[in-house]
């Protein structure tokens, strides 16, 4: 890795370090707020309309609350009110207004009776615990979801792995606000979030000499990594009106935090938790098996990373294989009885929906992206967590770009791998983030 950070790094650094953070603190809630209210005011979906309506008012709380430590701050006063404690007091508040009031107020409204207060993907997960209840599997194969009415015919598909229906079976069994998945996708995502802070925090033994404000950077980093990944509107909207992504993601994050302290047994079951709850975990688990190759541990971490997913499948497979196939594999690939909803305007789609063979096209240039990051894999091994996170980010960024059918939502797994990606580095580690020629590193430095 290089010693001299390059002009966009020390770019980066002088933006995310002016005023002592508290400058992109500022423009990151501002600027959430401003979103918060477009969204309130223009969304199409009503769920995105009653969170905007609650959240812009958190996040204008919190860019006063910002004001005011930028103001102390050029005062002279006491550093507690507005270093880092003070700033991750701020990013908790940031979060429990902008994600968990809404999400809470819009499960006691759902309970209540109103049937625009969640997105299909909180019904789907609902509805496959039942199932899973019930049948012993999430799934309707491909007769039962025809004999549905047309407009039904989507919610019948359940496009997530076994594991997810998990956070359905509250639903399953008693029929409360406190059941609706969406509260058991916050928790699930707290925990892991948790698990990770407190494991990189633990990471960094106090008698290791360590140059002088070396270990208050890193944890401004992580502070930064879990703003991303909470306060983050694209991330608190998920949250409070989807969410099955963010504990998903999160797991992603606690596998790359234990990574970093070299704990490839267990980085390798998070990540296999992940992937037992959502495809896009698969390759994280990957490039997390390769890194563990080249630590001598690749068997440790491919044990959870491939086993956890295995073992969520096999009763699915067991019970109805059709029904199984049909949902992960023919509904997501495009041969369902209807099409995913997913057309974000990104190259893929564009390049699937306006050209001759388009869906070829951007199948091809799908492979190719993948076939590279394949050849970089092979090449330059990632030997240090931050290099992991930053193949993650990049190659989940290239693909969700190129795929025919993607959301606009799913950019938070890249935003946020990427921006956790600082807090990764160890005690002896210097903070700089490399860029993509710069992935590999020294396998004593992660």
């Amino acid at each position: 890795m290089a010693d001299h950070p390059t002009a966009l790094r020390r770019r980066w650094r002088t933006l995310d370090t002016a005023s002592g953070g508290l400058a992109l603190d500022l423009g990151l809630y501002a600027v959430s707020a401003v979103f918060a209210a477009i969204t309130a005011v223009t969304s199409t979906l009503l769920p995105h309309r009653a969170w905007g309506a609650i959240a812009a008012v958190g996040y204008l709380v919190a860019a006063l609350a910002v004001v005011v430590q930028v103001l102390l701050r050029r005062r002279g006063a006491a550093s507690r009110l507005f270093g880092l404690p003070a700033r991750w007091a701020v990013t908790g508040f940031a979060w429990a207004s902008t994600a968990l009031l809404p999400l809470l107020w819009q499960s006691v409204e759902r309970s209540s009776g109103r049937t625009d207060r969640a997105q299909e993907e909180v019904l789907v997960v609902e509805q496959s615990g039942a199932r899973l209840l019930e049948h012993g599997t999430a799934y309707l194969g491909r007769d039962a979801i025809a004999a549905l009415p047309p407009g039904e015919q989507l919610l019948g598909y359940t496009p997530y792995q076994p594991g997810m229906a998990m956070f359905g079976l509250p639903r399953g069994l008693v029929d409360a606000w406190w059941t609706d998945a969406r509260v058991w996708f916050a928790v699930g995502t707290a925990l892991a979030l948790a698990l990770a802070v407190a494991t990189l925090r633990a990471a960094r033994p106090a008698r290791l000499a360590t140059p002088a404000g070396a270990d208050e950077g890193r944890n401004a980093a992580l502070l930064r990594g879990v703003q991303t990944a909470t306060v983050l509107p694209i991330c608190a909207l998920t949250l409070a009106t989807g969410g099955d992504d963010l504990p998903v993601l999160a797991l992603c994050l606690l596998a790359l935090a234990l990574a970093a302290v070299d704990r490839p047994g267990r980085a390798g079951l998070a990540v296999g938790l992940a992937g037992a709850l959502k495809l896009f975990a698969w390759p994280v688990a990957l490039v997390l098996i390769v890194w563990g190759l080249t630590r001598r541990a690749g068997t440790r971490v491919a044990a959870g990373a491939i086993g956890l997913p295995v073992a969520a499948l096999l009763p699915a497979l067991l019970v109805d294989r059709d029904a199984l196939t049909e949902n992960v594999l023919r509904f997501p690939l495009g041969h369902g009885l209807v099409t995913s909803p997913a057309q974000s305007p990104f190259p893929g789609y564009l390049i699937a929906t306006a050209l001759p063979a388009g869906r070829l096209i951007a199948a091809a240039l799908l492979v190719a992206a993948g076939l590279a990051i394949a050849v970089l894999l092979a090449r330059r091994p990632p030997r240090t967590a931050v290099a992991t996170a930053l193949i993650c980010g990049y190659g989940l960024l290239a693909a969700i770009a190129l795929m025919p059918s993607t959301r606009f939502g799913y950019l938070l797994y890249p935003l946020a791998l990427l921006t956790w990606a600082p807090a990764l580095h160890r005690t002896t580690d210097t903070l700089t983030v490399p860029l993509p020629g710069q992935l590999t590193g020294r396998a004593t430095s992660a």
